[in-house]
């Protein structure tokens, strides 16, 4: 699109005319421009996201708005490094093939029903999400479904999308099933036992919705891969994404030990941090370097080679960046201005303003990417907990779920979505547009965002 040079400089220039006849002060307005510089740059130059961070963090320090100290204290240390110690025990997991022998097993439950098998799919999908994170699942779940797409001869993209619905949902259900999860936890003190109090009832409902939604408005493809099972008989299902392959995956021991000895630590980090007298989330932090630790002994001589290649830097450098950058806002008092702004909205009544409040990051989640729209409401969230808003702490979760459920809507709302949009394009399996998307993607947000919303009002 040759009108993104055009267009980039609107923004800033945009934000900066409106924030000037407001009652700001001039470090605010320099935040300001440059967080919204570093956001336009990010959403019209995907690619170069981190040179636009880096160039919107050097002119924060250039002008006086922010210093080393205040660089390092607002970076989010604590969130990049136990996504850093998680991708490496997710990247040693993967080495030893231990999601394809998971995967490939459970699918063989498929058998001859289009209804069983898109069950399973979600189901696994889901759970995979909930249990690891969102973009391992989304790796291994669509190579299945590519598979199976091929192997019978019907459409990938409804496939695709019901993947994809059902690993967003799914990644809210706990911790580390999202960054989203990873940043309010960490931000709230709210620990895994209770995101499976909170987050995980209503996901399941949300998954057991969003697969009637599908069910109704794929019915016609749901007839054709029922059809198509039957009569191919559809044994074995790889996840090797190739369709020739015969699996002759082996469960590995350690990996299934590590597996189990992690996602148990991080399930009840919160009784050990009790027995220990530590502070709140020390142990989640904790499980995840011990993890970590162990998954780099038992590589050996290939443990440089996992940290270097299993771990994605780029992601990291980039959250690392923008959470700073987010920080900044605070750190000028510009969070609090917009808190100040929101207390007369929210002191109306619950009907309004959970839905409404869900309604606003949910839209700003789905078109500019979910991590970055709630990692710019959580100092908001935290400013309304000091003015003692009523029901403040309900905002945590409401963000978690528009993150993740709103996430559906766009193929840029989640990391999720174009992941798998890049596996089938890279296999010159498709092209998916905004527009093809966006429909069935309300049917995959809505739906179980009103399951969300009833959820917190009944709390």
């Amino acid at each position: 699109m040759r009108s993104k040079p055009l267009i980039y400089p609107m923004i800033p220039i945009a934000a900066g005319l409106i924030t000037a006849t407001l009652d700001m002060t001039f470090q605010q307005i320099i935040a300001i421009v440059i967080f919204t510089g570093i956001i336009g740059g990010t959403l019209l130059f995907w690619r170069f996201r981190i040179a636009f961070a880096l160039i919107g963090i050097s002119l924060l320090m250039a002008t006086g708005v922010i210093d080393i100290p205040t660089f390092i204290t607002f970076a989010s240390l604590d969130v990049i490094l136990f996504l850093l110690c998680m991708m490496t025990v997710i990247g040693f997991l993967e080495e030893r093939k231990f999601f394809e022998v998971v995967v490939d097993r459970t699918l063989r439950l498929g058998g001859d029903s289009a209804t069983k098998l898109i069950i399973i799919i979600m189901f696994m999908s889901a759970l995979s999400a909930a249990l690891v994170d969102e973009v391992t699942s989304i790796l291994f779940m669509m190579a299945s479904v590519i598979t199976i797409s091929a192997r019978l001869q019907v459409p990938l993209f409804p496939l695709m999308l019901i993947t994809v619905f059902a690993t967003n949902i799914g990644s809210s259900a706990t911790v580390v099933g999202n960054p989203i999860g990873v940043l309010i936890a960490l931000n709230s003190g709210y620990g895994f036992l209770d995101f499976l109090r909170w987050a995980t009832p209503p996901a399941i409902m949300a998954t057991l919705v969003t697969f009637v939604v599908c069910r109704m408005y794929y019915r016609d493809f749901f007839k054709e891969l029922d059809t198509k099972l039957k009569s191919a008989k559809l044994v074995t299902i790889q996840v090797t994404g190739n369709q020739n392959a015969v699996s002759n995956f082996k469960l590995d021991r350690t990996a299934l030990l590590l597996f189990v000895g992690v996602i148990g630590g991080l399930v009840l980090h919160t009784p050990i941090e009790e027995l220990l007298g530590l502070k709140k989330n020390t142990m989640l932090i904790g499980v995840a370097l011990i993890g970590a630790g162990a998954a780099l002994l038992l590589e050996r001589d290939k443990a440089r080679e996992l940290l270097e290649k299993r771990v994605d830097w780029w992601t990291l450098t980039f959250f690392l960046l923008f959470f700073a950058s987010v920080g900044t806002l605070k750190y000028t008092g510009v969070t609090s201005a917009i808190a100040d702004a929101l207390m007369d909205f929210f002191s109306l009544p619950s009907l309004v303003w959970i839905p409404g409040f869900y309604m606003l990051v949910g839209l700003m989640s789905a078109f500019m990417d979910n991590v970055l729209a709630v990692a710019f409401w959580i100092p908001v969230v935290q400013e309304l907990l000091h003015l003692n808003m009523t029901h403040a702490w309900i905002l945590w979760w409401l963000m978690l779920f528009a993150g993740t459920y709103m996430g559906n809507l766009t193929m840029i709302g989640s990391t999720a979505n174009i992941v798998a949009i890049g596996m089938v394009e890279r296999q010159r399996l498709g092209h998916v547009t905004f527009l093809q998307w966006l429909k069935p993607g309300l049917a995959g947000s809505f739906p179980p965002s009103l399951v969300a919303i009833v959820w917190l009002l009944f709390q």
